[in-house]
C-alpha cells in the first residue's frame, strides 16, 4: 500500500469535504449553497489550512453568481469550522479558503467538441 495515500491530512480532507457538502445542502441557511459541488480539498500537513475547490451546476467562472457565493461562503466561514471542529473532533479545525473550480465546465466544453467532431 502507497503510505501517501492514507496520510492523515488526505484523510482529514476527505471528511471534511464529505462533512462541508453535507452542512452546504442541508444546513446551512443560504440558499444559493444548494447548487454548490465540492470537488476537492486539500488540507496541509501540519492541518492548519484546507483549500476547498467548487463549482456551481449551470454556471460558468464568468457568471457574477459565482463571486457572490465565493462571498457567502466565506461569511459562512464561522460557521462551516465550527461545526467541522464539532463534528470531526479535530483538535485543530483548518483555516477555510475556497476557490472556483473551472475543471468541470472544461470538461463540458471538450466533450461538447468531441460530439461535434464525431457528428461531421
Amino acid at each position: 500500500m502507497n503510505q501517501q495515500n492514507f496520510s492523515r491530512p488526505t484523510r482529514v480532507a476527505q471528511e471534511i469535504k464529505k462533512t462541508l457538502a453535507e452542512l452546504l445542502l442541508r444546513e446551512a441557511k443560504d440558499p444559493r449553497f444548494q447548487k454548490i459541488n465540492l470537488t476537492d480539498c486539500k488540507v496541509s500537513k501540519d492541518l492548519s489550512h484546507a483549500k476547498i475547490h467548487f463549482a456551481l451546476i449551470g454556471h460558468n467562472e464568468s457568471d457574477p453568481e459565482v463571486a457572490d457565493v465565493l462571498q457567502a461562503l466565506e461569511k459562512a466561514q464561522g460557521f462551516l469550522r465550527s461545526e467541522l471542529g464539532s463534528r470531526l473532533k479535530l483538535r485543530i479545525v483548518p483555516h477555510l479558503r475556497f476557490y472556483y473550480d473551472s475543471a468541470p465546465e472544461h470538461a463540458a466544453y471538450i466533450e461538447d467538441l468531441i460530439n461535434k467532431a464525431l457528428n461531421k
